[in-house]
């Protein structure tokens, strides 16, 4: 009995060992590929650029205090870093990484905003939760491509907008309609944005925003790893996998 279960565990840690193999690989391919290709950094780096230095002087027209101008930032970074990450779940934290530094980069030296003010912890914990938030929306995108096929994609992004639009991006969800934010108190994003304000001096709306950011996001990724091995199932059986790959 423990010999098999020896040899179940071996075939899982080689299983894994491949799996990662894999993904690696690929993400070093795309990495080569895009330091070839100038619309690659263009794209990387201009639309979060834009967006720190509109909403930044929208803050300075606006007159409002530090802390405000913190809460309003904060959400365009959190968007920028979704927005971006989604595009490629492969290798999305290093282009999350790249879009936050940029992004510190021109609030810090143009609007005098500290990215590092809540702390290196809880930055990270923000930074770390953007990611499995764009890892969700990445693997849901993906299912519902393989599932209807490319003419769902731009559906697929419209409804990410949106509910990303509801997790409390450059507002307090207490503003929404009740029955909005209970649909607001299911989106792992609104915990996160709560917990780094909350190293701004705003009062935290919910016990642990962290830990119940990171338990959603958990879920959320289970179940879209589920959905996206069946959906790959599906267009196996039904051929639009291989009509996607030509």
């Amino acid at each position: 009995m423990s010999s098999r279960a020896e040899v179940l565990a071996a075939s899982a840690a080689e299983s894994w060992a491949a799996e990662w193999a894999r993904l690696t690989a690929f993400a070093y391919r795309n990495l080569i590929m895009a330091r070839r290709n100038v619309f690659f950094v263009f794209e990387l780096t201009f639309w979060p650029g834009v967006a720190m230095l509109s909403h930044g002087l929208l803050t300075r027209f606006l007159d409002l205090t530090p802390e405000m101008t913190a809460f309003i930032l904060v959400g365009t970074v959190a968007l920028s870093a979704v927005q971006v990450c989604q595009l490629d779940v492969a290798y999305a934290v290093g282009r999350g990484v790249i879009v936050w530094a940029l992004m510190a980069v021109i609030g810090g030296r143009a609007f005098g905003f500290d990215f590092l003010g809540p702390g290196p912890v809880r930055v990270a914990l923000f930074l770390l939760g953007c990611f499995l938030t764009a890892l969700v929306i990445g693997l849901l995108v993906c299912a519902l491509v393989l599932l209807f096929g490319t003419r769902a994609e731009t559906s697929a992004w419209a409804a990410v907008n949106f509910f990303v639009m509801l997790g409390g991006i450059y507002y307090p969800i207490s503003v929404l309609p009740g029955w909005v934010q209970a649909i607001s108190a299911a989106i792992p994003l609104t915990y996160f944005l709560d917990g780094i304000r909350a190293g701004y001096g705003f009062p935290s709306q919910f016990a642990y925003p962290f830990a119940t950011g990171f338990a959603l996001s958990l879920l959320y990724a289970i179940l879209a790893h589920w959905a996206l091995a069946a959906a790959v199932t599906r267009s196996r059986r039904t051929g639009l996998l291989l009509k996607l790959s030509e």
